[in-house]
C-alpha cells in the first residue's frame, strides 16, 4: 500500500506541468503588421499649399524602417507618383497612381539602406486645393 500515496504524489505533481507548455508563436500576420507600424511611425509629411501640377517632396535617404518607399495620399484629388534616386538619375522609376484619401501604396520596392531620393507628384490638372502626403521609407 505505500507505493499507491507515492504514485498519487508524483501524478499530482506532474499534473501542473502538463498545463504549462511552452509559449504560443505568434502568427506571421500579426509580425507582419507590427513591421508595417514600425516602418509607417517613421513617416514624414510633405504638403503643397495648393497642388498645383505637382511638385517634388524631399530629398530622403532611405533607412532601415522599410525595404520599400511608400506614399499615402491624404489630398481631396488623385496624383501620380514617382520616386527619383537622385544619385543616380534625374527620371522616375515608374509613375504609381494615388487615389484621393488613400491608404499607404508602395512607390519603390527593395530600395538599399542609405539610397537618396525624392518623390515627385504629377496631377492630371491643375489642383487649387493643398496636395498632402506620408511618405515611409
Amino acid at each position: 500500500m505505500a507505493f499507491r500515496p507515492t504514485r498519487l504524489t508524483a501524478i499530482a505533481a506532474t499534473l501542473p506541468l502538463l498545463f504549462v507548455g511552452t509559449p504560443a508563436q505568434a502568427a506571421p500576420e500579426t509580425n507582419l503588421s507590427a513591421s508595417a507600424a514600425t516602418c509607417y511611425g517613421g513617416a514624414v509629411r510633405s504638403y503643397f499649399q495648393v497642388g498645383g501640377w505637382g511638385g517634388d517632396a524631399g530629398p530622403y535617404r532611405a533607412s532601415t524602417r522599410c525595404k520599400d518607399v511608400n506614399v499615402k495620399n491624404t489630398s481631396e484629388f488623385g496624383t501620380e507618383a514617382c520616386v527619383v534616386f537622385i544619385d543616380k538619375t534625374n527620371k522616375c522609376n515608374y509613375l504609381t497612381y494615388l487615389p484621393a484619401k488613400s491608404d499607404y501604396i508602395t512607390v519603390a520596392t527593395n530600395v538599399k539602406d542609405g539610397a537618396n531620393f525624392k518623390v515627385s507628384f504629377s496631377n492630371l490638372r491643375y489642383e487649387y486645393e493643398p496636395l498632402v502626403a506620408y511618405h515611409a521609407f
